[in-house]
């Protein structure tokens, strides 16, 4: 839907739309930069399971919060992130960050997507450290590397299965496992699994390991108390909340949280489906998805009337935990 085709009416839904989005997630990227080059898929291309997933903005911000709060589990995975990282101080500031890396892979052309890899990298090699335990960590240590990138992978599923209208099929969400072990080798996470199954199994694995000691009790804190604006504050917290029913029962156990009641969940559930709609729909129209996909097919969408600039996938990453 190019700008010239638009209604005043429409156009100012979205920008009004677009601001709310860009005030919450703290993402300050330039959608000019997935314009270029014009036929380059990317890591993945437009059929891909991965621009699907992430292109559901409500799925993505409630699988983001999902995430960080298993990945704070493992005391020296949150070591690092402790130590060397403004995560507690700029949360928002942060994330919007580290959103800009996760729509560069998923919807950048081929040369931004590995320069964004490359950039992480770079980082993680100057990160070690000890954890308060006394042992050793290094940020681009492989086993730590798959501890993130399987909790980030399961949380951003679980979070669309748990709110798409139309989930993926058991063939699509391996594809979609299949497909992110691309990100999470080029980071140095070695011996990923392929499907959905095994990777469930995998997070399981490592249970023994995880605590919620008070580190991770002040994470959580800072991630319930995440920043927004009070229009933005009631959607925020029933992300919160979506995000806190989707955990797998074992990392639940560990936070010392009761299973929620099957009908409340539904109900947020659905409260948070109609909530997103109307940001969904801008963003199926003028966010980075509908930017990258219009680049493949070697077009280029008019932003000039659209000013809020804002990646709306993955505002959340594992990377912060890294």
């Amino acid at each position: 839907m190019p700008p010239s085709s638009v209604s005043p009416w429409l156009a100012w839904a979205a920008d009004t739309l677009g601001a709310r989005v860009r005030a919450l997630t703290g993402s300050r990227a330039n959608l000019d930069e997935f314009t270029q080059p014009l036929g380059d898929p990317g890591l993945f291309g437009p059929d891909s399971q991965a621009w699907r997933v992430h292109a559901h903005f409500v799925a993505m911000m409630v699988g983001g919060l999902s995430s960080l709060i298993v990945q704070s589990l493992h005391p020296r995975a949150l070591a690092a992130v402790w130590d060397h990282s403004d995560f507690r101080h700029q949360l928002k500031a942060r994330l919007g960050r580290t959103a800009h890396f996760v729509a560069a892979t998923t919807y950048g052309g081929q040369d931004m997507a590995q320069q964004a890899i490359a950039r992480v990298n770079a980082i993680h090699a100057r990160i070690q450290g000890v954890d308060q335990a006394g042992e050793p960590y290094v940020a681009n240590e492989p086993a730590l590397l798959r501890w993130v990138h399987l909790a980030e992978v399961s949380a951003f599923l679980s979070a669309y299965q748990h709110l798409a209208r139309t989930p993926l099929s058991p063939a699509q969400a391996d594809a979609y496992v299949a497909e992110m072990t691309r990100v999470g080798q080029a980071l140095g996470a070695t011996d990923l699994p392929l499907t959905w199954r095994a990777t469930q199994a995998a997070l399981e694995a490592y249970v023994p390991a995880l605590r919620f000691d008070a580190r991770a009790q002040e994470i959580y804190r800072i991630l319930m108390a995440y920043p927004a604006d009070w229009i933005d504050r009631p959607l925020l917290q029933l992300m919160q909340q979506v995000a806190l029913d989707i955990l797998p029962e074992s990392m639940r156990r560990i936070l010392g949280q009761a299973a929620p009641c099957e009908l409340t969940a539904q109900l947020r559930r659905r409260a948070l489906q109609v909530a997103g709609e109307p940001v969904q729909w801008m963003l199926d129209h003028q966010g980075v998805a509908a930017i990258a996909r219009a680049r493949v097919q070697g077009q280029r969408l008019t932003l000039s009337r659209w000013p809020w600039t804002s990646c709306p996938s993955q505002t959340m990453s594992a990377t912060d935990f890294t």
